[in-house]
């Protein structure tokens, strides 16, 4: 879908990655909206374990490009950690998986299901922090679709898709769960589960068979980790675990079981708060101790004190005077008044607390956005939920009909029978452009800026129908739709034009030479084509040169090659021959080295073989 740069944000002074989605796919509405969809699922999860978006924009004018803005991880991903050291130890696996299930169980509680996940999208920074990239492929669990309506092409990679997306198409955070244990398969083994000569056979052995224990290829491994992954890859969705909360749960169980010594600080690891018959021991410990050591041990017990003092109360009560007597009934009235006071206070409270935790309690929503109106309805009706529409707003991103936006957001709450209010996408904005052909370049400016349109260039060409020097025609032309905003260049007349010869195909010398001896000036222009070899004139400006008007400049558009090169494919080979390969096609070279191999190949590189990139692009070669 994309290319993704290295850049320097030049306001915050800060390394920042950049996803650009390629030029033929901006066009695409249902790609710029999935695109736009993993900017949205990212940016509603505030995890340390997932890559952050920090912007998110398209150009407005000229070359169609959406792009994000993310957080920029220098390091290596769990691809590339696997394909060096074969297969990892279990508390090392165990050490890397952890962070990844912890932003998943993030991101499962927000209702976003990634549906992509493999070790590709695992990133891990030269400091040990563990990261969970690209959620392009992710959407709102309830709304669960995984292939395209138009296309029905399956989304995601097929090693690491579950059975019920290969079937049915539709995922849920289960199928998440699949991919994780599909992920710790590899990594405990150092192979995925399933081999085949076409993605569709290995799809076909992901329904059609279970995932072994990975005990049965790589000796070592606990037998309860053995049926953590079998259970996460059961091709039953309803017999796996029902999230990342439950695999988490489990995983965390094994750590404890594995490194008993290395438990982390809990609240079972407070000190608890000393019980009664602990106080009374401790007290009389302080009375035994206030009598000192070796001195005689007190043998009268606490009843007995306890006794002894009620008999002297008794005693005490039979001496009182009347007027005692009298003082201690008016005490008894407002002790019970006290007493009244305390119940209502303590009835209030309950009240309260009852209204506080029940009739109060918040409900968190999920995120809605990119539905329809129906499944938002429906999935807020599951919550005990209501909506409303608070209004309709253009966007380029989001198709008309769609949810756009939500007050409060994903991720937010509001009471129990409350209401979300959404905002429905109008779809993209798009304005007719005048016909403002056979008017003067200046009424066509004003005609243009009037409907919300930008002028661009100035171009002119031969018109047998318009004057000299009026607009002849626009590009885009009349009455197509275009954004706001958008650049609509000015094509003027040059008059009309006789019949002659034309030039396309040939060489631009041979045109060159024939135009200037028939008297005419020539000016060449150099453009890049696909279809036309180098040197080869693409267009001119007049198909009828010879004999057109002799005071006539005649513009010639010459071929200069592709605009694109494709990366060769060069894994396997050494530093040199690799980077002679490249640098013949007029890129440049990076490298990246790990791993400690004496005789270094090319085992990776970026962007892959066979992309088609600018000529003097960099390429990143990665040697290990």
């Amino acid at each position: 879908m994309a290319s993704i740069y290295s850049a320097l944000d030049l306001r915050l002074d800060r390394m920042v990655a950049v996803k650009i989605m390629h030029p033929h796919l901006a066009n695409d509405e249902e790609y710029v909206t999935r695109f736009i969809r993993e900017a949205k699922a990212a940016a509603s999860l505030s995890h340390p374990n997932v890559v952050a978006i920090q912007d998110q924009g398209w150009n407005e004018g000229g070359a169609p490009a959406v792009f994000l803005v993310m957080e920029f991880v220098d390091g290596f991903t769990l691809r590339e950690l696997i394909h060096e050291k074969g297969s990892l130890g279990v508390k090392e696996a165990l050490r890397y998986i952890s962070p990844v299930i912890s932003a998943l169980v993030a991101a499962h509680k927000l209702g976003i299901v990634h549906r992509d996940i493999k070790p590709e999208n695992i990133l891990i920074a030269k400091d040990g922090r563990v990261k969970v990239a690209d959620f392009g492929l992710a959407r709102g669990g309830q709304s669960s679709a995984t292939m395209t309506i138009e296309s029905s092409v399956i989304l995601g990679s097929v090693s690491y898709l579950s059975p019920e997306q290969v079937q049915r198409g539709v995922s849920d955070a289960r199928s998440d769960v699949y991919a994780l244990g599909i992920v710790l398969f590899e990594m405990l083994t150092g192979t995925r589960p399933f081999e085949g000569d076409s993605p569709i056979q290995i799809a076909y052995k992901h329904v059609n068979e279970r995932v072994p224990a990975p005990s049965s290829l790589k000796a070592g491994i606990p037998s309860l980790l053995d049926a953590i992954v079998v259970r996460a890859t059961d091709p039953n969705p309803d017999k796996r675990y029902a999230s990342a909360v439950e695999l988490e749960s489990e995983i965390q169980r094994l750590q404890r079981d594995l490194d008993p010594s290395n438990r982390q600080l809990s609240l079972e690891l407070d000190v608890p708060p000393l019980i009664k018959e602990e106080r009374t021991k401790s007290r009389a410990q302080k009375l035994r101790g206030a009598v000192g050591i070796g001195a005689p041990v007190i043998s009268t017990t606490i009843s007995e004190l306890t006794s002894a003092r009620e008999k002297d109360e008794v005693a005490t009560s039979k001496k009182s005077s009347t007027a005692e007597i009298k003082r201690k009934r008016k005490l008894s009235k407002r002790v019970k008044r006290n007493r009244f006071i305390a119940l209502l206070l303590v009835v209030a409270l309950t009240y309260g607390a009852f209204h506080f935790f029940f009739s109060g309690a918040k409900v968190a929503i999920p995120s809605l956005v990119g539905l329809t109106q129906s499944q938002a309805n429906s999935t807020l009706a599951t919550l005990g939920l209501k909506s409303d529409v608070a209004g309709t707003q253009f966007s380029e991103e989001t198709k008309k009909g769609l949810i756009l936006a939500t007050e409060p957001g994903g991720g937010g709450s509001v009471r129990v029978h409350g209401t979300v209010h959404l905002t429905i996408s109008g779809g993209p904005e798009r304005i007719s452009v005048p016909d403002v052909s056979g008017s003067s370049v200046d009424a066509a400016t004003a005609a243009l800026k009037a409907a919300g349109l930008q002028v661009g260039t100035t171009s002119q060409e031969y018109s047998d129908t318009i004057p000299k020097d009026m607009v002849a025609t626009t590009s885009p032309a009349a009455a197509s739709p275009a954004k706001r905003g958008a650049m609509i260049n000015i094509i003027t007349s040059l008059g009309q034009a006789l019949g002659g010869t034309s030039y396309v195909g040939l060489s631009a010398d041979q045109a060159l030479n024939e135009i200037t001896n028939a008297g005419f000036t020539v000016n060449t222009i150099y453009g890049y084509s696909d279809t036309v070899a180098i040197g080869m004139v693409i267009s001119q400006s007049a198909p009828t040169a010879p004999t057109a008007n002799k005071k006539s400049v005649i513009t010639l558009i010459v071929s200069q090659g592709p605009a694109y090169a494709y990366v060769p494919q060069v894994t396997g080979m050494s530093e040199a021959k690799a980077r002679s390969a490249i640098q013949n096609l007029g890129l440049l070279v990076k490298k990246r080295v790990i791993g400690t191999r004496r005789n270094k190949v090319v085992i990776s590189i970026s962007p892959k073989a066979k992309s088609k990139v600018k000529p003097g692009a960099t390429v990143t070669i990665t040697l290990g």
